[in-house]
C-alpha cells in the first residue's frame, strides 16, 4: 500500500486540512476510549454521590460489568475483542493484588466484592487500556511495519511484566527493559489511517504517547479516590512523574499482547481464505 501524498494551492489550505485532519483523529482517539471516559464518570459519580444499597466499590463494579455487556450487545466490541480485554482483567487483578500486599497502593473503602483488600472493579481500569487499544487499532486500521520475531517480543512482554513483582525482592531492571524495548523496536512503526489518507509513527513514539496520557488518567484517577498512593493519604497530590515509566512499560505488554492477538487471527484469516 503506498503512502497517499497531497499537494495543496496554499499554504492555509494545506493548514486547514491538517487541522480537519487531527480533528478527526482526535473524534476517532474519543470514540475509543468510551471504556475509560465510562469509568472515570462512575468514579466521579460515587466520589460526590452517595448510592444506596451498595458500598462505593460494588457500584464501580456493576458499573463496569453492565458497560461490557454493553460494548458487546450494542457490536463496540467483538467476542475475540472480549477475550483479550478478559486476559487483560485477570491480568491487571494479579498485579493489584501483589502491590497492593506490599503496600505500593490501597483501597481503603469498604466493599462485598473486595478480594484481598482488592475490588474486583479494579481490573476493569487495565481491561479498559485493552478496549481503547482494541477500538483504536480497528478504526484507525492499524498496520505494523517491521514487526520484530514474535519470539522476542513475548520474552520482553513477559520480563517487563515480571519486573513489577520481582522488583520487590530483586533489583529494579525497568531501565534495562527499556533499552531493551528501544533495541528490539528501532525500526518498528505503526502505520494508521485518518479517512482517505495514511500516516506513519514510530511505536517507541507511540508508546511513549499512550503512557503520558495514562498518568494523567492516573492523576485524574487518584483524585476521585479510585485508590491511594501512601503520600496521597492525608491529602492528593500529583503522581509522581516518574510512574510514567511504570505506566509506558505496562502499555507495552498490553500493545505487544494485542499486537501478537491481532496478527495471529489475520494469519489464520489469511490462510482460510487462500
Amino acid at each position: 500500500m503506498k503512502i497517499r501524498a497531497r499537494t495543496f494551492p496554499s499554504h492555509t489550505a494545506g493548514m486547514l486540512y491538517a487541522c480537519k485532519q487531527l480533528l478527526r483523529f482526535g473524534w476517532q482517539q474519543a470514540l475509543s476510549c468510551l471504556f475509560p471516559v465510562v469509568i472515570f464518570a462512575a468514579l466521579a459519580l460515587t466520589r460526590f454521590v452517595d448510592l444506596p444499597l451498595l458500598p462505593r466499590y460494588d457500584w464501580l463494579l456493576l458499573i463496569c460489568l453492565l458497560m461490557q455487556v454493553l460494548m458487546v450487545w450494542l457490536k463496540l466490541e467483538s467476542l475475540d475483542e472480549l477475550k483479550v480485554i478478559t486476559l487483560f482483567h485477570v491480568i491487571g487483578l494479579a498485579l493489584e493484588l501483589f502491590k497492593v500486599h506490599m503496600g505500593s497502593w490501597s483501597y481503603p473503602g469498604d466493599g462485598y466484592s473486595k478480594l484481598a483488600g482488592v475490588p474486583l472493579y479494579s481490573g476493569f481500569m487495565y481491561a479498559s487500556v485493552a478496549s481503547y487499544l482494541c477500538q483504536a487499532w480497528r478504526r484507525l486500521k492499524v498496520e505494523l511495519i517491521q514487526w520484530p520475531p514474535t519470539p522476542i517480543v513475548m520474552i520482553l512482554a513477559a520480563a517487563i511484566y515480571l519486573n513489577f513483582f520481582v522488583h520487590h525482592y530483586w533489583i529494579d531492571i525497568r531501565w534495562i527493559l527499556s533499552v531493551w524495548v528501544l533495541i528490539v523496536f528501532w525500526k518498528a512503526k505503526v502505520r494508521y489511517s485518518v479517512g482517505k489518507d495514511h500516516y506513519r509513527m514510530p511505536l517507541v513514539c507511540s508508546f511513549a504517547l499512550i503512557g503520558f496520557f495514562i498518568w494523567i488518567a492516573e492523576n485524574i484517577a487518584t483524585f476521585f479516590g479510585a485508590w491511594i498512593y501512601p503520600d496521597q493519604r492525608e491529602a492528593w497530590s500529583l503522581v509522581h512523574l516518574g510512574k510514567v515509566s511504570s505506566w509506558l512499560l505496562l502499555v507495552i505488554v498490553s500493545f505487544l499482547i494485542v499486537a501478537s492477538l491481532k496478527r495471529v487471527k489475520g494469519n489464520r484469516n489469511s490462510t482460510c481464505t487462500k
